[in-house]
């Protein structure tokens, strides 16, 4: 469990984080979301004591990260891949993390082998892409097997396996009863392996829930209808009080309107159907909604920027 109350960074006359108070629970990927700028990294940051918050605490089961004796036992994370020593090996990376906390060489390896390094651990981390050196950050969290991960942007820079291969890791891992929090701007990916959201804006929270409840609040729902008769019952549908928005010869949607109001316009007009269903709109759509308010950077439907 991640506990972070009343957490509070300023730079200058900048609040990066404003009050910020959240939990994370065990057995289940939180996806940590918000607008460039909105003070998700400087939030993981200070959780891990790497900035001094002004105010506030951040507990991991009970205790602030400085209290931990080996931390990588206990709390796993990943900021930034590509701050490595790059005339190191990749091997000799994790054999010194290693050693900071008591783990085994053998267990280097282990992890190697689990992110797909392997063959190339002896190779200098100048020489790695940025999709390996994300690989080799994921290694560095589960050399210890914490109940606590903690990672911003994991997926960046990987191919399609390679982010599919994460979403398998960390819904594995929150399996497991661990801790997993994550940061990413990759919506449809969060859509598929979150089950609780956290999202921010401008260093405040704004909601924190399930990812259906955050869907159901702020997406958008209509009803799809599809019907040999679209181009009479399209209209007879609109005098019913429903806003027609037409996608082809026989498919139109509905908004202003449930299912069950569209069904009894077509009973009542004799109007055969091959498809009434409700609609909602994905966590895209939900979360630009959402943080409309806080997009610190915004544009214009032409490119032009504003």
């Amino acid at each position: 469990m991640i506990t972070v109350e009343g957490l509070t960074k300023k730079f200058g006359s900048k609040v990066a984080v404003d009050q910020l108070t959240f939990q994370v629970r065990p057995g289940v990927v939180t996806g940590f979301l918000g607008p460039n700028g909105s003070g998700k990294s400087t939030t993981m940051r200070c959780m891990l004591g790497l900035d001094r918050a002004d105010t506030g605490l951040t507990l991991f089961d009970g205790r602030p990260y400085r209290d931990l004796h080996q931390p990588l036992h206990e709390v796993g994370a990943l900021l930034d891949a590509g701050y490595v020593h790059p005339g190191r090996s990749g091997r000799n990376h994790l054999r010194w993390l290693a050693a900071t906390n008591g783990i085994s060489r053998k267990r280097v390896d282990e992890v190697l082998e689990m992110v797909g390094l392997t063959s190339v651990g002896g190779a200098k981390l100048r020489s790695y892409s940025l999709g390996m050196k994300q690989r080799l950050g994921l290694a560095s969290v589960l050399l210890g097997s914490p109940a606590t991960v903690i990672l911003d942007e994991p997926a960046n820079g990987l191919d399609p396996e390679g982010i599919r291969w994460i979403r398998d890791v960390l819904t594995h891992l929150a399996g497991e009863g661990r801790t997993v929090l994550v940061s990413s701007h990759q919506l449809s990916e969060m859509a598929l392996m979150a089950n609780d959201l956290v999202v921010i804006g401008q260093g405040r929270l704004i909601e924190q829930s399930t990812v259906t409840d955050f869907i159901e609040r702020h997406g958008e729902r209509w009803v799809r209808v599809k019907t040999p008769a679209a181009s009479t019952f399209g209209p007879q549908v609109i005098a019913g009080g429903g806003k027609v928005s037409g996608i082809d010869a026989t498919t139109f949607d509905v908004r202003g309107v449930d299912c069950a109001r569209v069904g009894e316009l077509a009973a009542q007009h004799g109007v055969v159907l091959h498809e009434l269903s409700p609609q909602t709109g994905s966590l895209e759509d939900a979360f630009l909604r959402a943080t409309a308010a806080s997009q610190e950077y915004r544009s214009t439907g032409t490119g032009a920027p504003q």
